[in-house]
């Protein structure tokens, strides 16, 4: 074998779409809540929404968008019930308690069903994808829950989701605790590594991305929750006030959540050390 060959041992064999598809399995920290326990059983065992995440995700990257795969919906599902565990030891009641006479546990589903099929609808095309993964939906989470919810129950619970799927869009306006809660939950997913630049243009998308250090979801004192995000540049700013911010601002979450931006480096002048939405 001449020095140029390449062992067939050292040839890493790529995985198949079956491989790839079967590899996306979603973890969260149920805590005692067994319908939610239930229905992550259930999503990791359904092979055709575990295809549309990888089917979202291809699409995200012949855009050069930031990640979409199964890891951006299990962050955001972390993130959401995070969120809401934080909100409701404060206080904060959820709209299904408040308006169907649910508990917080059945909240919390709706809160996990949406995040986990808030952009299926990627898989279709980045245009109107909220709206694609509305009918994705339709079809697929009334057979997930129907072991877990009896009606009219089961359908409150998909209606309820689907109003947080809907509302994650630019210009979408949650009406519901648990609607705000999924569209902050998926701004929030901005940590470093998480976002990829626009290789083609250096724009104040790709730059403030980038900025971002991490991202911490904290109890707060004079409001519910804490959000802490570290920057390293001050184009950071256009990420947190334009993105979250935007996601933020008049939904019912607004009054309940402190947003706080730092800025630690010693490389640029520090025009604005902290920033607060």
């Amino acid at each position: 074998m001449s020095g140029e060959e390449t062992p067939q041992s050292a040839v890493e064999t790529p995985l198949s779409l079956e491989q790839r598809v079967a590899a996306a399995n979603i973890r969260v920290p149920a805590r005692g809540n067994r319908k939610l326990d239930r229905l992550i059983d259930a999503v990791n065992a359904d092979v055709q929404l575990k295809a549309w995440w990888h089917a979202a995700a291809i699409n995200a990257e012949r855009l050069e968008m930031s990640d979409h795969s199964w890891v951006h919906i299990q962050i955001v599902t972390n993130i959401g019930l995070r969120l809401a565990r934080l909100l409701f030891r404060r206080g904060v009641v959820p709209s299904v308690v408040a308006d169907h006479g649910l508990t917080e546990r059945d909240a919390e589903v709706v809160i996990a069903a949406a995040a986990l099929f808030h952009c299926v609808g990627m898989s279709i095309h980045r245009a109107d994808h909220e709206q694609f993964s509305l009918f994705l939906t339709a079809d697929k989470l009334p057979k997930l829950l129907e072991p877990i919810y009896d009606e009219p129950t089961r359908t409150i619970i998909v209606a309820e989701a689907s109003h947080a799927i809907i509302s994650h869009r630019s210009k979408g306006a949650p009406f519901t605790i648990e609607g705000a809660i999924v569209r902050v939950a998926d701004a929030l997913d901005m940590a470093k590594g998480r976002s990829r630049a626009d290789k083609l243009l250096p724009n104040i998308h790709s730059v403030s991305s980038k900025a971002i250090e991490s991202v911490k979801i904290l109890p707060g004192r004079e409001k519910a929750v804490r959000i802490e995000i570290e920057m390293s540049n001050s184009a950071g700013i256009y990420q947190v006030d334009e993105g979250l911010g935007t996601k933020l601002r008049g939904t019912p979450l607004a009054e309940h959540l402190e947003v706080v931006a730092r800025i630690d480096a010693e490389h640029e002048q520090r025009l604005v050390p902290v920033f607060r939405l």
